[in-house]
């Protein structure tokens, strides 16, 4: 159970990394209060952990060949196919503009919740 809340702290502080870090992505409107934009985060974070969860093995597993051609390397796009997928489920609340800003995004995702995991995630 620990796991589970550890990847989903890790993901929301990811996120507000990407968000803080990259024009492309914004996390609510600009009138949207501090309270509001931190409930906005918890549900994008919970959005983002499901889509990790359920789309992304089935996805890796098509992109199998392309993995190994490009030695792993595809997995920065299917990174941020999962956060372009992200931000359409979660609509005008959470937006990704650009295919661009949704693989600086999903790189910085990446390395801050593997930091934060390493972080949190000790025995």
């Amino acid at each position: 159970m620990k796991s589970i809340l550890f990847k989903f702290i890790a993901n929301a502080l990811a996120l507000l990394v990407a968000v803080w870090l990259v024009s492309g992505i914004t996390l609510g409107d600009g009138e949207t209060t501090t309270g509001g934009k931190a409930l906005t985060l918890v549900l994008v974070a919970l959005i983002f952990g499901l889509v990790n969860l359920v789309v992304k093995p089935i996805v890796k597993i098509l992109a199998f060949p392309l993995l190994v051609v490009t030695l792993g390397l595809f997995t920065l796009v299917i990174n941020a196919l999962m956060l372009m997928l992200t931000g359409w489920i979660a609509g005008d609340s959470f937006e990704v503009n650009g295919f661009g800003s949704a693989v600086l995004g999903g790189l910085i995702i990446s390395i801050v919740s593997w930091a934060v995991n390493l972080v949190l995630d000790r025995d």
